[in-house]
């Protein structure tokens, strides 16, 4: 404890770091643009990453479209969402004490293995013609579990590549990289589905795992190997959970973490599981391409806007400036909901893509920096909790409610209440200033 302000000894006190200096350490001059892509360690990982992610959004293209044409249900569109991002909700703060511990090499190893097991199974069901929707349920569920085991170590290891004076540009190109997944995910995966058909495309897909995996067999790095922290003990589910007591004292970190679980409580994941039926709805010619060109919008979204952010620098991760793009990612989710218009409805896709993008990668950043390193997997593991695991929620808010009241409406009233939302974490955040220094005597 410290004996000062009797706040744990290695938390930062409330206030302790002004968050106008948390995008460059002290002492270090700002990082060069694209730094973290012309490191030649971090930058094979990006690529991996990218393709990983790109089989990821592959599955959900073709399983969610095979899962729409065969059972038709939006309960299930909703329960596709709360399956796959539970996980997170449960385990992330746990994977992350295990980031903490072991190699994070191996730990995303296991992570790709299992992802690539998921799209076996499914291509086996597919062949089989015997998929039932419990099988589904429990696939997207492991599913999720391979992805929560993977985003604790992966920001590990993203510090441990770069360190912490270029750690804003691998964060926020990692974001970038990601999305070109989400970009491509669509592209390929409809390309997989009309040329190949569902059964051959998803056995195609587990190839994209590959490069990654293969990849972290080469690196010396382990997540640990620039900063050796001292503080790793073992720990239970429950006692994992402690780093919520320990982090409390840190506006700016809980800020951060309230932020990201608004936007994914109330919007989330769930507009890609419910697209098919805005395609439908759209009346944009053939409902299949429709779908493609809406998913491909919100991930070119996401792409623009981190080659915008790491091109410029002129937005620096700041408190300030995740509340402003997310309060757009609100506000673009809402015309989305509203709109009857298909070409409209891609600009908006594009906007709040650009937005989400920025104010994921400012909040993950931001977290990252001011976390202990004995502690930092289970301090990103809580935040992931929030950004990732209460998606879940949105299975609900958008899913689920979307079953009663229909997917426009339920969209534009979870829409809205994140906005709300945003506001009141706005006025928490830029209130909570630093008292000025009073001047030398």
């Amino acid at each position: 404890m410290c004996s000062a302000c009797g706040t744990p000894a290695h938390i930062p006190a409330p206030n302790a770091i002004d968050d106008t200096a948390v995008s460059v350490e002290p002492g270090l001059t700002a990082p060069q643009k694209f730094a973290a892509l012309r490191n030649r360690d971090c930058r094979p990982y990006l690529f991996g990453a990218a393709l990983a992610m790109m089989a990821d959004n592959i599955e959900h293209v073709i399983t969610y479209w095979v899962l729409w044409q065969k059972f038709h249900s939006p309960a299930l569109a909703g329960f596709e969402v709360i399956s796959h991002w539970v996980p997170f909700l449960l385990f992330s703060v746990y994977f992350g004490s295990w980031a903490d511990r072991y190699d994070c090499r191996r730990l995303i190893q296991a992570a790709q293995v299992l992802f690539m097991t998921v799209s076996a199974l499914w291509g086996v069901l597919f062949l089989t013609g015997s998929l039932r929707v419990w099988e589904a349920c429990v696939l997207l569920v492991l599913h999720g579990c391979a992805g929560s085991l993977w985003a604790p170590a992966e920001q590990l290891m993203l510090h441990d590549f770069v360190g912490r004076g270029e750690l804003p540009s691998a964060v926020r190109l990692n974001a970038t990289f990601r999305s070109l997944g989400i970009l491509f995910g669509p592209v390929v995966g409809s390309a997989l589905l009309l040329g190949l058909g569902a059964t051959a495309g998803i056995f195609a897909n587990i190839a994209f795992y590959l490069p990654l995996t293969l990849f972290l067999f080469r690196t010396r790095f382990t997540g640990h190997t620039r900063e050796r922290a001292t503080a790793r003990v073992r720990m239970g589910m429950l006692g994992s959970l402690r780093v919520l007591r320990d982090v409390r004292s840190d506006h700016t970190l809980i800020s951060m973490i309230i932020l990201a679980g608004l936007g994914s409580f109330f919007v989330g994941a769930s507009m890609q599981s419910a697209m098919p039926i805005f395609a439908h709805d759209l009346g944009a010619g053939n409902a299949g391409t429709a779908y493609g060109i809406l998913l491909f919008a919100n991930g070119a979204g996401g792409v623009i806007g981190g080659l915008l952010l790491e091109a410029t620098g002129r937005i620096r991760p700041h408190p300030k400036a995740a509340v402003i793009s997310t309060a757009v990612y609100g506000l673009t989710s809402l015309f989305f909901a509203i709109t009857n218009e298909y070409p409209l409805a891609v600009l908006i896709l594009v906007i709040g893509g650009v937005a989400n993008l920025a104010s994921m990668s400012i909040g993950q950043t931001v977290v990252q920096l001011r976390a202990p390193a004995a502690e930092r997997g289970r301090v990103i593991g809580l935040y992931g909790m929030s950004a990732s695991g209460l998606r879940a929620g949105s299975g609900f808010t958008v899913g689920l409610l979307g079953s009663a009241v229909g997917v426009h409406w339920s969209l534009g009233l979870s829409a809205t209440a994140l906005c709300a939302g945003t506001v009141a974490a706005g006025v928490y955040t830029l209130r909570d200033r630093p008292a000025p220094e009073p001047p030398p005597a």
